[in-house]
């Protein structure tokens, strides 16, 4: 029987993290560790488990996301590598189901999200009460009506909850660290698992729930690491990704990404930009594309200012 070791990548949010190890101490299937990649000064104050936890510390001055992977993986000691959000509870059978999935097909697997409102997990909290009140991400695919089903669109991989065998993650060099802040890593390690033939497929199951907290979509107080890795990606592979974020960034009047040129950036968000974008409390998750639609809408009474939508609207 393969061992999982968890994963979970980790920058304040102390109450997120306390609920993805109570999530984890509910499992039917326990992991064999639960490995936090650290990127502030100070280790977390957690609690004792049924299991190991350690907390490796990763510098860096901007979120090291790619490198925090990395080093969680490295770290880790299980066959089979679970990666959770911090803000991400996983369902009781997520281990078991992704142990189950990866005997069946070596390659990267992701599983169920479904998003929570604010206070979901306000003080005690059970999975009938999340059940009860989580959402499906509009703009997000769900998963198949059962088994696994193969993705052929490798630009679809979301880092939020995800599992693969720790060999094959080694195999492929892991994240590429030039990436860091907010943006591209996924879609870098997704064509890198495209190119080196590793299946990408989505599954039944593994649900893991995504906790409420503050975000803007598009993500405008993130546009210079986004541009910066968009600029990153397109001298790696000839094309830049998130191409649905820079455009909304055009529309807004923030950037100049007039292709074979260097994305510039025109003006930093304004209150006006932070909060047609901003998460407001009703919302669940953030939505880019009621974002751009509303933009667009804009756009579409000041002809003057209207611009061509890219090619292709995904990450």
């Amino acid at each position: 029987m393969s061992t999982v070791s968890v994963v979970t990548l980790a920058k304040g949010r102390p109450a997120h993290l306390r609920n993805v190890l109570r999530g984890l101490q509910r499992q039917t299937r326990p992991p064999a560790e639960f490995i936090v990649a650290v990127m502030q000064d100070a280790p977390y104050d957690l609690p004792e488990a049924g299991f190991p936890i350690r907390q490796i510390p990763v510098p860096g001055r901007e979120l090291p996301l790619a490198a925090a992977r990395n080093r969680g993986v490295a770290a880790a000691r299980g066959d089979v590598v679970v990666f959770l959000d911090v803000d991400c509870i996983p369902a009781p059978d997520l281990i078991a189901d992704y142990a189950r999935a990866l005997d069946e097909l070596d390659g990267l697997l992701m599983g169920e999200v479904l998003h929570l409102p604010e206070r979901a997990t306000a003080g005690a909290w059970d999975y009938a009460g999340l059940d009860a009140v989580a959402e499906r991400h509009s703009d997000r695919r769900g998963p198949p009506a059962a088994g696994i089903e193969i993705c052929h669109d490798y630009r679809c991989f979301w880092s939020l909850n995800f599992a693969i065998r720790r060999s094959t993650f080694l195999a492929t060099g892991g994240f590429d660290e030039r990436y860091t802040g907010y943006g591209g890593e996924d879609t870098d390690f997704g064509k890198v698992l495209d190119e080196g033939g590793v299946p990408i497929a989505w599954m039944k199951g593994a649900r893991a729930y995504h906790q409420y907290h503050p975000h803007h979509m598009p993500p405008v107080h993130h546009i210079e690491s986004v541009v910066r890795n968009a600029e990153l990606f397109e001298a790696k592979w000839g094309y830049r990704t998130m191409g649905h974020w820079l455009y909304a960034f055009r529309v807004m009047g923030l950037i100049d990404d007039t292709p074979d040129r260097p994305i510039r950036i025109l003006r930093r968000p304004d209150a006006g930009d932070l909060a047609l974008t901003g998460q407001q409390q009703h919302q669940p998750y953030s939505n880019s594309a009621s974002v751009i639609r509303a933009i667009e809408a804009r756009q579409a009474a000041s002809p003057e200012s209207q611009v061509s939508e890219p090619a292709s609207m995904s990450a």
